[in-house]
């Protein structure tokens, strides 16, 4: 295992993946009895079809809160619509959780996740999703001009063969630059808030989080359209200067490298290598891409001579296109800062980072030791633009987040530059639910914090413990009772059914979307259960 942090995918491992703000708390929960009606509900209002599950309530916000207690002895009271007066009813609280003898404990049998009963259509349906339908899209697309091409059927190809790599390669990059992903939600959020029908705004939300596909779609489509053309340029060697020949193989290898370190096997289980080979040989290659095209202009192969000056190079296609990868490449590290922070550790597993200045919601940072190594993100939470600070919860998982709690410092790296994460076009719904699991709060707070339309559930496990009273705080000042459900797992002994809380709280609360952040087997989970049910449903994703 690399010494960064990991972000495996195999279910029968723990993944608390701090880079994407997942937790491992559910894997390690007791299985729920099924079908029982959760703690957190009356038994009289989940006995009648036309009643609503509701939330917990909780304390009153104070500076030191105590942060949930036993859902169990909590009173249950029905959500109230803000816009609508109407009155609250208390119920009478749920019986105490029995307290486990020790010898109860010993034979507690082994947690375990339900079996799944999901038809092979709807895990085929969810496994087919919209990144990899960009991505057959965008390759089949191109596959198809290389057989015509080679069959010399494509003219546009015979003479701009190169404009076609560095076209899709400039697509590629802009798929993952910060400023163009950043200006595309702006753009949504902006035109098609609320007022558009449902099924567009999902379909919005889909292709943003899912611009993955497009990504990877263009740099392998890129590749094979390189292979392509220094295939052909082999094929005529005797017309081609053997320093285009040489340079051409070299960018070859640089851009293929830089493509199979991100393959998600690689990625997931040695992040620190796919870091290093996809950025720095990425970059090199760049520099290769550089010196082919001006090389393969500069010769020509019909005098073979090689042209002076530099008027005939800018008005080639592929100077443009390598000009403009080159830009979307350099503009994000022109935002990277040394920045102070303040470093709370509430337990060995968090560690809680402190920033100046406020943020909006749905963003996620990177934050490093070095200028430009090892770059891991989080996601941020915030009360406002107009806050004085912002905080990212990092789990303890690999050798980066371990230093943070084991020497915590007192700068690091960041690129002031935010990007946005699928929580960011919460805006586009007149209601949503913000489900999540440990550390997955740092990805979920703020959605919550910054709208009253959006209701948060958080299974933890001895959350105030664990995440410290920073983040009791923020949720008891900032979100009403009526809109949590907080699952301390710990005191409740068991893991929850997380599809009933779903399916409650949608009901309930009037949503319109539920987003999920869970660890892989979480996820699954609950992406299965809201396909069944017909919820519409954002999972977490483990594509950057």
């Amino acid at each position: 295992m690399s010494s960064s942090e990991s972000y495996g995918r195999s279910q029968n491992s723990v993944h608390d993946d701090a880079e994407k703000g997942l937790a491992d708390v559910v894997i390690d929960m007791p299985q729920p009895p099924p079908r029982s009606v959760p703690p957190l509900l009356s038994p009289a209002l989940s006995s009648t079809s036309t009643a609503v599950a509701t939330p917990i309530t909780t304390p009153n916000f104070s500076p030191k809160p105590s942060f949930i207690s036993s859902a169990g002895s909590l009173a249950v009271v029905p959500y109230a619509s803000p816009s609508i007066e109407s009155k609250v009813e208390a119920t009478t609280p749920a019986p105490a959780a029995p307290v486990a003898t020790p010898d109860a404990a010993k034979t507690k049998p082994a947690a375990q996740r339900p079996e799944s009963k999901v038809s092979r259509i709807i895990r085929a349906r969810l496994w087919f999703n919209a990144y990899r339908k960009f991505f057959t899209f965008v390759l089949t697309f191109n596959v198809i001009g290389i057989a015509l091409a080679a069959a010399g059927k494509f003219e546009y190809a015979d003479h701009h063969i190169g404009a076609l790599v560095l076209g899709n390669l400039l697509c590629a990059v802009l798929m993952r630059n910060e400023i163009f992903g950043r200006f595309l939600y702006l753009i949504v959020n902006t035109l098609f808030a609320k007022w558009t029908p449902l099924w567009f705004r999902l379909g919005c939300t889909s292709a943003l989080q899912h611009l993955g596909g497009i990504h990877s779609g263009c740099a392998t489509s890129g590749v094979l359209w390189l292979i392509y053309k220094v295939i052909d340029i082999f094929i005529h060697h005797n017309v081609n200067h053997d320093a285009v020949l040489v340079t051409g193989v070299l960018t070859n290898i640089c851009v293929i490298v830089s493509i199979a370190s991100a393959f998600p096997w690689v990625r997931n289980t040695h992040h620190n290598m796919f870091e290093r080979h996809h950025r720095f040989v990425g970059w090199l290659g760049l520099a290769a891409t550089w010196i082919f095209v001006i090389l393969g202009d500069s010769y020509d192969s019909t005098t073979r001579t090689w042209r002076s000056g530099g008027g005939h190079l800018i008005g080639n296609q592929e100077f443009w296109f390598v000009l403009g990868m080159t830009v979307f490449v350099v503009l994000p590290w022109l935002f990277v800062r040394r920045v102070p922070v303040e470093v709370e550790v509430p337990s060995p597993k968090v560690a809680v980072l402190k920033f100046k200045r406020g943020m909006q919601q749905g963003l996620l940072g990177r934050i490093s030791r070095t200028c430009a190594l090892e770059y891991h993100a989080f996601g941020i939470i915030s009360a406002g633009t107009k806050a004085d600070c912002h905080y990212m919860i990092c789990g303890v998982q690999g050798d980066f987040t371990r230093g943070l709690v084991a020497d915590p410092p007192t700068h690091i790296w960041t690129r002031e530059l935010k990007f946005a994460g699928v929580s960011n076009t919460s805006k586009l719904y007149k209601r949503g639910i913000r489900i999540c699991t440990g550390t997955g709060i740092g990805a979920a707070l703020s959605t919550c914090i910054q709208s009253r339309d959006w209701f948060l559930i958080w299974i933890g496990s001895d959350q105030e413990k664990t995440f410290g009273p920073t983040i009791a705080g923020l949720i008891y000042e900032h979100i009403e009772p009526e809109r949590r459900v907080l699952w301390d797992s710990k005191k409740e002994g068991r893991r929850p059914d997380m599809m009933g809380l779903v399916r409650d709280a949608y009901t309930s609360f009037g949503a319109e979307v539920v987003f999920i952040t869970s660890n892989w087997g979480g996820n699954q989970e609950l992406m299965q259960g809201c396909k069944v049910e017909g919820i519409p449903a954002f999972g977490t994703l483990w594509d950057f």
